[in-house]
């Protein structure tokens, strides 16, 4: 899924600048710019994905160490604490 993200960013900078560079007669530099920004974009989706990715990782790990917490107070019971 990410490197899908990374390529469709790139290439749809890459398609904007070249139509553009068409339309106004500027070629090549609209299509590297666009290009950069297409690539700059993917990158960023990138390390987007990857935070939430993280964020979502740590959020399951702190709820398995609550269940595990719990299910360790019922094995011990009233008696043993």
């Amino acid at each position: 899924m990410v490197g899908i993200h990374l390529v469709a960013a790139t290439f749809v900078g890459l398609a904007i600048g070249y139509v553009l560079d068409g339309f106004f007669g500027t070629t090549p530099w609209l299509t590297m710019i666009f290009l950069f920004l297409g690539i700059g974009t993917g990158f960023r989706d990138l390390f987007r994905m990857i935070k939430f990715d993280d964020e979502e990782e740590q959020e399951s790990n702190s709820e398995n160490e609550d269940l595990g917490e719990q299910s360790s107070r019922m094995k011990k019971g009233p008696k043993d604490e």
